[in-house]
């Protein structure tokens, strides 16, 4: 499985952006996927992670009642809606399919990942 993200951009504190993640096989649909990030300097972690079916979610404290995931089975792809951004949203964000039909975060429940598109917040 390939992972294309896109979306990721320059913005300022309190905008808005819409990551999507285009998978190359339709079989993800039966997987959980998720989104994580990573910081200069810092080390990976887990933003949101969304089952096959789109019903069961999870959200770091960090990004929970700002950001969406969401996903279209049909296209293949995965969404994340980040309103209200912040300077420390700035990241690296990658897209990932895990091992099961729904998500976690634990990082080493992913076994595909994309290459990461970059997001940067001005204060």
């Amino acid at each position: 499985v390939q992972l294309q993200a896109s979306g990721g951009g320059l913005v300022q504190a309190g905008d808005s952006l819409r990551l999507s993640c285009a998978a190359s096989r339709r079989t993800v649909s039966n997987n959980g996927m998720a989104w994580f990030r990573q910081a200069p300097g810092k080390e990976r972690e887990f933003v949101a992670a969304i089952a096959w079916r789109g019903g069961d979610t999870i959200y770091a404290d960090s990004v929970k009642d700002r950001f969406t995931i969401s996903r279209d089975n049909a296209a293949s792809t995965l969404y994340l809606q980040m309103n209200k951004l912040k300077p420390e949203d700035t990241a690296l964000y990658y897209c990932a399919v895990a091992r099961s039909s729904y998500g976690s975060v634990d990082r080493m429940q992913y076994t595909h990942w994309g290459q990461g598109t970059l997001v940067t917040v001005s204060s």
